[in-house]
């Protein structure tokens, strides 16, 4: 493992922690599109239960969750603890959301509770300046009609709040570097598991049947937790706090590009204007410095 560990470090440093960022933005949402289109054949919680489960099963031999969790001090096992039930919740409402809202609504409440964080991190003109463009674009985008699904707004603003909780808890998991971050990863996302088996196995056993539902639900797995929260760990490593809650203001914009290929939601000019200024916003700021 320490051969990997080094091999994964290096790879890290190698590429630029924003193309990391761009994987996670990519896959953040396409894993999802996936999901909503097996929703009627598996049930919401089957198919939360299949990420979550499929997940870990990836994680597992590469990351050890029983080594790691046996070898962390009990700051640290806190800390995988808390992060585990947060994904477990936090996917859980996310997709409870998504059943009753278009997804670009849903990203841009997601993206809201992250304005915080940026904010705290904050320390230049230029930085507040790129802030309040992304903020002005995320606004556009979410054009407020307000849903008049009072329950699928309560899970989307949940999934909002423990969003933020997965930045600070993720970003705590990467602070010791590229492979321990997955490392830690595989471990919280074994707890998941354990906190969601008992709510979604019964809509999963379900699909056991059918082959093909199976292999969707492993695909939707891989898609919406192997690579984006892989590749999030990879960026944390490198990227302060602030500085990468500021770039999460593109998955509003690769949410409504997402459903446009994938859902047929076509996105109207004044989606397209919000796209445009996220974009700016993200150009314009730069990582601000560390204390």
């Amino acid at each position: 493992m320490p051969h990997a560990q080094q091999t994964l470090d290096k790879t890290a440093e190698a590429v630029p922690p924003h193309v990391w960022f761009g994987v996670s933005a990519v896959f953040h949402y396409l894993g999802p599109s996936f999901a909503v289109l097996l929703f009627p054949a598996v049930g919401v919680l089957g198919v939360a239960w299949f990420r979550i489960a499929s997940a870990a099963l990836v994680f597992a031999p590469f990351t050890r969750p029983w080594r790691t969790i046996r070898n962390a001090d009990g700051k640290t096992r806190l800390l995988l603890l808390g992060l585990g039930a947060c994904l477990a919740v936090m996917n859980t409402a996310f997709y409870l959301a998504l059943e009753r809202l278009p997804m670009s609504l849903v990203a841009a409440i997601e993206f809201a509770g992250t304005i915080a964080v940026a904010l705290y991190g904050m320390r230049t003109g230029r930085n507040l300046l790129a802030l309040l463009v992304t903020l002005f674009g995320v606004f556009i985008l979410i054009d407020v009609k307000w849903s008049t699904d009072p329950l699928g707004l309560f899970w989307a603003l949940l999934n909002g709040a423990l969003f933020v909780g997965y930045i600070l808890l993720g970003h705590k998991a990467a602070a010791g570097g590229a492979s321990g971050g997955v490392e830690r990863l595989g471990a919280a996302m074994a707890i998941a598991f354990v906190v969601l088996m008992p709510i979604g196995f019964a809509q999963a056993l379900q699909a056991f049947g059918t082959l093909q539902l199976v292999l969707a639900g492993i695909g939707v797995g891989v898609c919406s937790s192997v690579i984006p929260y892989s590749s999030d760990q990879l960026a944390m490593s490198r990227l302060p706090r602030a500085s990468f809650a500021l770039c999460l203001a593109i998955l509003p914009a690769s949410a409504t590009i997402i459903a446009a290929l994938m859902l047929a939601q076509i996105p109207s000019l004044q989606d397209l204007l919000g796209i445009a200024l996220v974009m700016l916003g993200i150009a314009v700021h730069r990582p601000a410095p560390e204390a």
